[in-house]
């Protein structure tokens, strides 16, 4: 008899408990508009929310690109030249806007702050511009000119201010040929580059750009020179998947 007296003491004040517990948020949520109505606009402080913790394994990383088709295997020319027997298709991640919005904010939280984003045609243009939305900074790209030994430039009116501070961003770095071409023109052109970021690093972290770089997933992929390359010598057809299919 006093143990069930007992229970139902404690339940009676648990009870209690979550309707004080109700009718506290309750009030708070009614009174919170009339102090800002009341409150003078130069005595409200907005503090804004924490933002949301952002770890994302490589594993995970490598699952979005299972699970969307973009990793590939065969027989591949990269961009670089090199052969390799795997692709990662970031174009097919990509393509998704949360997969791209939630890598742009997973890169914007590794890297140092900026005054702008930039990032090489074709390949980074989308996750450029969504690092650049995480941070806050416009977006900027370059590309190739034919007419000038196909080296990287500025067009389409964008334009760099000496001293802006700069990121690069790329979707895929395998030997950072790209990037390094961008740092170069940013730093001619009177910008301090402060970091390089890309959603795979296909070096397996070697490449060094002269800049803090970080990659989303770090890959250890082998690739081969075209002369060295085992599936050349197999004869199994080689496909070139990304933006410029002649390279």
């Amino acid at each position: 008899m006093t143990e069930h007296l007992a229970f139902a003491g404690r339940k009676s004040a648990d009870g209690l408990l979550s309707f004080a517990r109700v009718f506290r948020n309750f009030i708070i949520a009614i009174l919170n508009p009339i102090f800002l109505i009341c409150l003078p606009a130069d005595k409200i402080v907005f503090v804004p929310e924490a933002p949301r913790p952002l770890a994302l394994p490589d594993a995970a990383v490598m699952q979005i690109f299972r699970d969307t088709g973009a990793y590939l295997t065969g027989h591949f020319r990269l961009t670089s030249g090199l052969h390799s027997n795997e692709y990662l298709q970031c174009a097919k991640v990509l393509q998704h806007p949360a997969n791209a919005e939630y890598f742009g904010q997973e890169m914007a939280a590794r890297l140092p702050a900026c005054d702008v984003v930039v990032a090489p045609a074709m390949g980074g243009l989308i996750i450029g511009h969504e690092v650049a939305r995480a941070a806050n900074v416009r977006f900027i790209f370059t590309e190739r000119d034919a007419a000038n030994d196909n080296k990287m430039t500025l067009r389409r009116g964008f334009a760099i201010t000496s001293g802006e501070r700069a990121l690069v961003i790329e979707d895929v770095v395998t030997t950072g040929g790209s990037t390094r071409e961008v740092i170069e023109l940013l730093g001619g052109l009177g910008a301090q580059v402060v970091g390089a970021g890309s959603v795979i690093d296909r070096s397996g972290g070697t490449v060094d750009l002269g800049v803090p770089r970080v990659a989303l997933a770090t890959l250890h992929v082998v690739t081969y020179s075209p002369d060295a390359c085992p599936l050349c010598q197999q004869g199994v057809p080689v496909q070139k998947p990304g933006s410029r299919p002649g390279a």
